[in-house]
Formats: C-alpha cells, sequence, structure tokens
C-alpha cells in the first residue's frame, strides 16, 4: 500500500514532506489492519521526529478508514486537538463549555473517545496522543494508561478496531507503566544516515 507522506513545518517555517521511518509506517500499516489490543506507548528522546511520527500516524489510519483523535497538550494553539472531519459535529458538541486547562482537556479527550463509540456505528478509532504525560502529572501517568486501556477492554460501544498510541520524551514513567503490563512500549530513535539525507535534500 502507497503511504500518503503529510506535509510538515520545519525551521524557518519551510514544509517538507514526512521523511524516513519506513520500519514505522510499516507497523502503522500492520496496526491499522488489526488495531491494538492494549495502549501502545513510544518513548524517545525530545527532537527525534514523535510528534512528526503522529502526525503522519493520523493520515496512515485516516486513509485506512478510521476516525482519528490527535492531541498534543503542548502544541500550539491550533494544534492542540486535531481530527477527522467527518466527526467535527460530535467532537464539537461533547467539548463545548469544557474548561481549557491541559489536565482537563486531556481528561475531555478521554470523554470524547468514549462518546465516539458510543455514538458511532461500530467505528474504526484511532486515539493518538502526544506529550500528555507531562500535560496531566507524572504521577498521573499511569492512571492515564489504564483508562486508555479501559477504553480497549470495557469500551462503552461496539467498535470495528481501535487504535491508541501515546508518544513521550519522560522517561520516568516507563518503570511505572511497564509494571503493570497496561501498555505496549516502543523505543524511537533520530533518523539514520539516509532519512536524514532525504529530509536535508528538501531543504533550500
Amino acid at each position: 500500500m502507497r503511504v500518503r507522506r503529510v506535509r510538515l513545518k520545519f525551521a524557518g517555517g519551510v514544509d517538507v514532506l514526512f521523511a524516513d521511518r519506513s520500519v514505522g509506517l510499516e507497523w502503522l500499516l500492520g496496526v491499522a489492519e488489526r488495531g491494538t489490543p492494549y495502549p501502545v506507548v513510544v518513548y524517545g528522546p525530545e527532537g527525534c521526529g514523535k510528534t512528526a511520527f503522529l502526525r503522519q500516524a493520523m493520515a496512515v489510519l485516516e486513509d485506512a478508514g478510521y476516525e482519528v483523535v490527535y492531541f498534543n497538550p503542548l502544541g500550539e494553539a491550533r494544534e492542540v486537538l486535531r481530527y477527522t472531519p467527518s466527526i467535527e459535529g460530535l467532537v464539537r458538541e461533547v467539548l463545548r463549555g469544557l474548561p481549557q486547562p491541559y489536565q482537563a482537556l486531556a481528561d475531555a479527550v478521554l470523554t470524547l473517545a468514549g462518546e465516539l463509540l458510543r455514538r458511532l456505528r461500530r467505528p474504526r478509532l484511532a486515539l493518538l496522543v502526544d506529550d500528555v504525560f507531562q500535560a496531566v502529572g507524572l504521577g498521573r501517568a499511569e492512571a492515564y494508561v489504564k483508562s486508555l486501556l479501559n477504553l480497549i477492554e470495557y469500551p462503552p460501544g461496539d467498535y470495528d478496531r481501535i487504535v491508541v498510541i501515546v508518544a513521550s520524551s519522560e522517561g520516568v514513567t516507563r518503570a511505572r507503566i511497564g509494571r503493570h503490563r497496561w501498555a505496549t512500549m516502543l523505543m524511537m530513535w533520530n533518523m539514520g544516515r539516509g532519512g536524514f539525507r532525504e529530509l536535508y535534500e528538501q531543504l533550500p
């Protein structure tokens, strides 16, 4: 399957196409086919490309027929919450009037995912959450992942497939989350030489 590469803002406002990550893209295509039985928590150093990867994941999953909600509490105002256009009305209804502090909005995203599962007819739903542990506080990281697992295991409505991916550079939470076996944990590192050249050749 040919993957639609998204355009991303790079340094100096230059637009570039998503580069490299062929292994990650193959993994995403497999995830789109089967869903995730547990939340997938992707750890990696700051600046390694986790946010770009989630933005690309949004395109891959939408093309596979998923309704996608992407939440990045530490992003620019217009980038905090993105979603598939077809669910805009429901998103606005659920979030209307809710307080905007990051922690409250992080909880509202869980509520939103639950409402989508309850109201849509056997949807394919993807929830992509970026750097949420810093927003809700490290002490709540475990409970947040458990809430994501509950969405998968005890959904408020039937679904066809569900994908839950969380990205974080906050490594302190790895041992806490890992001890519960509530999530699948993967590591992401900086791109290799070939991927760097692919990116470099797009720059003026």
